[in-house]
C-alpha cells in the first residue's frame, strides 16, 4: 500500500504530528510505503497563490495522486481545520482523492472542537470524490501532555483510538469508488 501522510499544522512539533508519527509507525510494520507531507514545509506564497506549476507544489500533489490511503492531521482552531491544510486541499483536483482511503485525524483544545471534523474537513473530502472515509479520531489537547523531555505524548485512550481506526484502512477500497481510470487501469493489469 502507498499512503500519504499529510501534517496540516503550522507549528514543529505540535501535537497532530504525534498522531501522525504513530499512525505511520504502524502502517510501515505492516508493510506500507509512507511518505509524510509537512504542509508547513511547502512554499508559502505558491500555495497561497495557488500556484500549481511549482515543483514542490506539482510533487507533493502527484504523492497524493500516487496514494491509495491518505492521512490527513490537522490541529482544530476556532471550529475548522488549519488554514494551511485547506490551502493545500483547494490545489487538488476536483477527483482528488476518488479510489483512495482516508484517514482524519484531529487535535484540538476541547472536546468541544470535535464536530469539526464532520462538520469542516469531512465534507471537504466528499467534495474531493474521498468516499471511504475511515472513522476519524479526535484528540484532546490534555490527552497529549508534555513528557519529561518535552516532547508531546500520547495518553493510552487516545492510542487505543488510532489503532482502532487503522484496523480497516488496509483492506482494498471497494470498485464502486474507483474512478473509472483505475478501474481500466487494474482491468489492463489482471490480463
Amino acid at each position: 500500500m502507498n499512503a500519504v501522510l499529510l501534517s496540516g499544522s503550522p507549528s514543529a512539533p505540535s501535537r497532530s504530528s504525534v498522531l501522525l508519527a504513530h499512525v505511520r509507525q504502524r502502517l510501515e510494520e505492516s508493510d506500507a510505503r509512507c511518505h509524510t507531507i509537512a504542509l508547513r514545509e511547502l512554499p508559502p506564497r505558491a500555495l497561497l497563490q495557488a500556484d500549481a506549476r511549482d515543483p514542490e507544489l506539482q510533487r507533493a500533489l502527484a504523492q497524493v495522486a500516487g496514494a491509495e490511503l491518505v492521512v490527513i492531521a490537522t490541529p482544530i482552531y476556532k471550529a475548522a481545520y488549519s488554514g494551511l491544510l485547506k490551502a493545500f486541499l483547494d490545489l487538488l483536483p476536483q477527483d482528488g482523492l476518488r479510489g483512495k482511503a482516508v484517514l482524519p485525524l484531529a487535535t484540538g483544545g476541547s472536546l468541544a472542537h470535535l464536530l469539526a471534523i464532520d462538520y469542516a474537513l469531512k465534507p471537504v473530502l466528499h467534495a474531493l470524490g474521498a468516499r471511504q472515509i475511515a472513522d476519524a479520531v479526535f484528540v484532546a489537547d490534555t490527552q497529549l501532555p508534555r513528557n519529561a523531555e518535552g516532547r508531546y505524548e500520547a495518553e493510552p485512550a487516545a492510542i487505543d483510538r488510532l489503532e482502532q481506526a487503522l484496523l480497516g484502512l488496509c483492506e482494498p477500497v471497494p470498485q464502486r469508488y474507483l474512478a473509472p481510470r483505475v478501474l481500466a487501469a487494474a482491468a489492463l493489469a489482471a490480463c
